[in-house]
Parts: C-alpha cells; structure tokens; sequence
C-alpha cells in the first residue's frame, strides 16, 4: 500500500507553467489606477522588476526558471505527495484522496515558490530593500526567507488581526531579519488614513497592500512584492500542479477532482492550472476543479465579477476579477490568509467562464475538518488550508454515497504549527461562524471604480 510518492532531486519542474498560452480569450488588460488606461511596463517598473513585468504580460507557454532559483527550491522540492489511507477509511469512501504537502518548506507553507524568485529578479536589477504585505504571515516569512539568501531587506506590513492572532509567525520573520509592522501603520499615509477613520480597525490584506505598494513607490531602493493575485506569482507556483501530476502518473491515476483554498489564489493556481490547461485543451476535459473560500469573505461566491483596485488606497493597479469592494473589510477569522476582497485575474476569468467552480464554508465546519485529517493523517494544518480539507471530505462522502470511486487530488498548502490559538479558541466554542450581510457586501461593491 504505497502511501508516499517522492520525485528525485533532477524532477524539479525547469519551467513554469503559463496558462495564459491555453486561455480561449486573452485576459483583459490592467488598467493605471489614474489614468484608467491599459498599464504599460513604464507604469510599474517603478515598483516591480522588469523580469517579472515581462513574465506578467507574457503568453508563452513555458518560462525557464533560473538556475540560482532552483538550486533554492531543491531545499525543500520535490515536495511529496500522500494517498491519504486513513482519511479514506474513516470516511468509507470509494473515493482514493491524494494531497500535494506543502508544508515541508522552510517557511512552512507554499509560499517561499514564488517568494524565491522574486527576490532573485529583484536582486539581479539591483534592488536592496523589498516592501510587501502579509495576512496570517505566511507570505511575509516565505519573504523573509527568501530575500535573506539573496541578501535585501525585507519590509512587512502585517494585517493587524494576525499581527495580534498569529505571534510566531512575526517571531519566524525577525529570525530572517525582516521588519514586521501591524498594518494599518503610522508608518504612512494610507495607514494614517485608516487609522484616523477607525483607530481600532483589525486590517485587511488591501489596507496592508496600500501600504506597501506606498512605501515601494516612495523610496527608490525599494520595490514590492506580491504574494497572491499577479499572473507571474501563480505562474511561479505551477511547480506545486506540475510535479503531482508527473506523482499521480507513476501509480498510473489522473485526478477526477482538483481542490484547494482561495483567498488571492496563489496555491489554488499552483496545484490546478496544469490540470485546467489540460482541461482547456481537451486532454481532460470532465475534471471538476473547486475552488474553498471563507463565508466570510466569499469573493468567488457572492462577489461581482467587474474591474477593482487591488487595493483599499487604490493605489494599485485596476484588475479585473471577482471582488467584493476594495474597501471591504473582513471580519478577523482566524484564516487570514484568505481575507482578501479579490481574486487572481485568471483565477477570475476561469471561474466567470465555467472551468472552475467554487465553494464557502464557515469557520467552525472547517476546523471539524481540519481536526478529522489531524487524528487520521497525523498532520495539523493551517487553517487556511483546511478549507480544502473541508471541500475534500464533503467530495468523498459524497462519492460514498453514489459509490463513485474518483480521484481526489487537494493542495494542503501549509502546516498550521503556529496556528493553534486558532485550534484553542474551536475547542473552546468561541468561533463565530460569519456569514458577511449582503447589504454590506452592495455597499462595498457601490464604490467600483468607474472604467
């Protein structure tokens, strides 16, 4: 019974997948947040590095990862694949569950895939300092990580309700030398802004993007960096996809079922766009792929598929995609990771036009999943991540009711070490389950920029 499916050191993927290639229509274009016009790479070079803006428009198939970039990835990559066994029979289902682990990174999570390389763009163009900003602190510490082998500084400008929620996660941080600020900050104008509004606001991933893309674009040794959402952060995660379906190939099985959580869409696009492009270009054109969300921000469930600034200040360029109002802020569940108001461009479009679906679940079913795969598989997940758990179990039960036997493939995109207030505060019964009003969400979709 063969649990574990390892690739060796030489199977690294040596490119990226890009699934602009296979898109049916081309994205529509990023707009300049005053202009309202298509960006052009004179637009954001001022915060990005030209590589990486070549790599965001482009629509090549495949893009060569350096070699310097994978030397890093082999610390931690191949990453191996599971048959979860024991969820299976404890659930008695047909079904066969596979999962992509991620957590075996230094950081922990799936984060440091693009995290590696955008420090090694930035370094080659002479960057010293990168600004960014982080929710539960997982893409803050893959950035800490990364940009201290490369040799910057790291500037972090962490969502204010993980900042007090998740301690270890800035301890994993200032180990890597980086500074980590509770967002909003005094530290600039649109943190100023927000404090002054409501002094006791608990953050958003928009707010803490104001801030760093501030910071980037007024200090000329600085760029930022981007953990989710660009083209170019979920082409750098494709290696998650790349390497399980080469996994999934040497025990002769395909997935009939891809799954992973959403919240700007970075590890969803990493394990499931190989496979969408596979279902694009009609090699499999039957298998379902799903994406979990929070009900409290339920972007792809309940958002409005329009053009929005990427951030709360609007300093960010204009995307389109699934969102629920720049200016939306979250209620502070414990998946911070996940409270963002939109949605990767692509991730959008592929929704919008019906080659992904979506699903929203609330706090509290999701950590009874999460502790159902802690007692059968033995890991403890983020509570991100355990999203997808929880849309992996409900696919099984219900294989076990129709007595389908399909192939379940999901991405537990991180371990949950440093996330056990979070397992303490279900056990103790003090979850709420939020499900964001309606109204609310039409107020914050009132304020769409005008294109």
């Amino acid at each position: 019974m063969q649990t574990k499916i390892l690739l060796d050191d030489e199977q690294i993927p040596k490119q990226w997948y890009n699934i602009q290639a296979d898109l049916p229509t081309p994205l529509e274009p990023v707009l300049h947040p005053g202009t309202k016009k298509p960006v052009t790479p004179d637009d954001l070079k001022i915060i990005f590095p030209m590589e990486l803006i070549m790599q965001e428009v482009s629509t090549k198939r495949n893009i060569d990862i350096p070699a310097e970039v994978r030397d890093i990835l082999q610390l931690w990559r191949p990453s191996p694949l599971y048959r979860a066994h024991r969820l299976e029979k404890f659930l008695k289902t047909p079904a066969k569950i596979y999962y992509k682990w991620e957590g075996v990174s230094p950081p922990g999570s799936h984060k440091p895939n693009t995290a590696v390389p955008q420090a090694y763009y930035n370094m080659k163009e002479g960057i010293s300092r990168i600004a960014t900003e982080t929710g539960a602190g997982q893409w803050g510490s893959a950035l800490a990580f990364a940009t201290k082998l490369f040799g910057l500084k790291c500037t972090i400008y962490m969502v204010r309700a993980s900042y007090d929620q998740k301690p270890y996660r800035k301890s994993m941080m200032h180990v890597w030398g980086a500074e980590c600020i509770p967002s909003p900050s005094d530290k600039t104008r649109s943190g100023k802004a927000a404090l002054e509004k409501d002094p006791d606001t608990t953050g958003s991933l928009g707010l803490a993007i104001s801030e760093a893309v501030e910071d980037a674009a007024t200090h000329n040794d600085t760029n930022y960096s981007l953990g989710s959402v660009l083209n170019h952060v979920c082409m750098h995660q494709t290696v998650i996809g790349l390497e399980a379906r080469e996994q999934l190939a040497m025990v002769d099985e395909y997935p009939d079922v891809v799954i992973g959580c959403v919240g700007g869409g970075s590890n969803f696009a990493g394990l499931s766009f190989p496979f969408a492009g596979d279902k694009m270009t009609g090699k499999h054109p039957d298998i379902k792929i799903t994406a979990a969300e929070p009900t409290a921000c339920p972007t792809l469930t309940k958002g409005l598929y329009a053009y929005d600034f990427g951030d709360v200040a609007g300093l960010a360029p204009i995307l389109k995609m699934y969102t629920l109002g720049h200016d939306f802020i979250p209620p502070a569940i414990h998946a911070g990771g996940l409270r963002y108001h939109g949605d990767s461009p692509i991730l959008s479009k592929l929704v919008h036009e019906g080659v992904m679906g979506a699903v929203a679940y609330h706090q509290n079913e999701v950590f009874e999943a999460a502790q159902t795969f802690a007692c059968t598989e033995g890991i403890i997940v983020a509570p991100e991540a355990a999203h997808a758990v929880k849309a992996t179990i409900d696919e099984a039960l219900r294989c076990k009711k129709s007595g389908e036997a399909k192939t379940i493939l999901f991405n537990n995109s991180g371990h949950g070490n440093f996330d056990m207030s979070a397992y303490d505060a279900y056990y103790a019964g003090t979850l709420v389950d939020y499900e964001y009003p309606a109204e609310l969400i039409k107020e914050s979709l009132a304020h769409l920029p005008k294109v």
